[in-house]
């Protein structure tokens, strides 16, 4: 198989499997009017998939499954789980009660989804395209995630429609990826030796330590503003003279720009190298933050533009934190390395979207996002310290 197709092919299959992440996000006002739930308890919908991500990010870390086991399989067979859980949730759950283990589950799952296909991407581009092959990989996470708003956007169709076609989606995705999609020549398809410590020793090496740290400040921001952005929305005075539905101007915004972002910063990466792309990036989204009170208050042209700017360069060095973890980590262990990093970046994304709503009943949405600004400043101070092309040091590992 030729890289190009190969590379494309990963990416599809990030975009169908990756529709069932933010599938309950999209439907929420539904369910909070239909199992009379408040909004500090909807929250956990969302809370539960990342806190599933993280155990199942932690789980396949202490085994070293990307690293064992063909990586194309653990995404489809990953993915298939995923997709039946939503399902599962679509026909069976009625309350909160029933739906957080299910959605806890899909969040378990889909951590054998989104870094093994980093690592799938990685393995079949060369080191002077993987900063665009990256930039690819997660502007379909970017399409796949903001995909169920499109679907709820396109019309009023019942929660469990929505949810049901996101796990259609999903599972065609699985299927893909078990038929399709095998590991390409770049990496290592399997570890020599199990060594889960890697997870914590990489915090050792300046290179892995810089790339982490830069990354938790972008977690720090990014899916608390896709969580939270239908609502800042739907609370400016703006709101009524949108253009579309909420729904679809996320998934235009966030979606849309949100992807254009990621492989223009892969491509910047690759340019002018890891460091300048990431802390440019994290510069406009730290500013973002800063000017959303004044942007609250703006007509629907300028909050439009506003947004579609956040929504892609909070996403565009993404892309940049995987290639430079798996550039400076060792290569034995890349896909370990990627899974510590998700994980501890995924842990942080809960606290953060908890406290977005807090501040909003506080203080009232136009100053919420404020408290996201400390995030890109503490990753782009990281990016600028790590340098714009980090390698990995062979050394002797015990």
């Amino acid at each position: 198989m030729r890289p190009p197709l190969a590379r494309a092919i990963v990416a599809g299959v990030q975009i169908l499997t990756l529709s069932v992440w933010f599938s309950v996000s999209a439907v929420v006002p539904s369910l909070r009017v239909e199992w009379e739930i408040s909004a500090a308890a909807a929250v956990w919908l969302t809370g539960a998939v990342q806190l599933g991500f993280v155990v199942g990010a932690i789980g396949s870390t202490s085994l070293n499954l990307p690293d064992r086991y063909k990586p194309h399989r653990v995404l489809a067979a990953s993915a298939a789980l995923a997709a039946i859980c939503t399902l599962c949730l679509a026909l069976f759950a009625h309350s909160l009660a029933a739906a957080l283990p299910l959605r806890f589950l899909t969040g378990m799952f889909l951590a054998g989804v989104y870094p093994v296909g980093i690592k799938l991407m990685a393995s079949w581009s060369e080191r002077r395209d993987r900063g665009r092959a990256m930039g690819m990989l997660l502007a379909a996470l970017t399409l796949g995630s903001i995909l169920p708003h499109l679907i709820s956007g396109l019309g009023r169709l019942p929660w469990q429609a929505v949810l049901a076609t996101a796990a259609a989606i999903g599972m065609v995705g699985a299927l893909t990826s078990a038929i399709v999609i095998r590991p390409g020549p770049h990496l290592a398809a399997t570890a020599p030796s199990r060594n889960a410590r890697y997870a914590l020793t990489m915090f050792t090496e300046r290179g892995p330590r810089l790339a982490n740290l830069g990354y938790f400040g972008h977690m720090w921001e990014l899916y608390a503003l896709w969580t939270w952005i239908p609502a800042f929305l739907l609370a400016s005075p703006a709101a009524a003279d949108l253009p579309a539905s909420a729904e679809i101007v996320v998934f235009l915004t966030m979606g849309v720009a949100g992807a254009l972002g990621c492989l223009l910063g892969g491509w910047g990466s690759d340019r002018y190298g890891r460091s300048p792309a990431a802390v440019v990036a994290l510069a406009i989204s730290g500013a973002c933050c800063l000017l959303a009170p004044l942007a609250f208050d703006a007509g629907p042209a300028v909050l439009l533009a506003f947004c579609a700017v956040w929504g892609a360069a909070v996403i565009a060095d993404s892309g940049v934190f995987s290639t430079s973890l798996s550039e400076a980590a060792d290569p034995r262990y890349v896909g370990t390395a990627l899974t510590a990093q998700t994980a501890i970046g995924f842990a942080l994304t809960v606290v953060s979207i908890q406290i977005i709503p807090l501040v909003a009943d506080t203080i009232g949405w136009r100053f919420a996002f404020l408290v996201l600004a400390p995030g890109p400043l503490l990753g782009a101070i990281a990016m600028r310290a790590l340098g714009s092309r980090p390698r990995y040091r062979t050394k002797e590992h015990t």
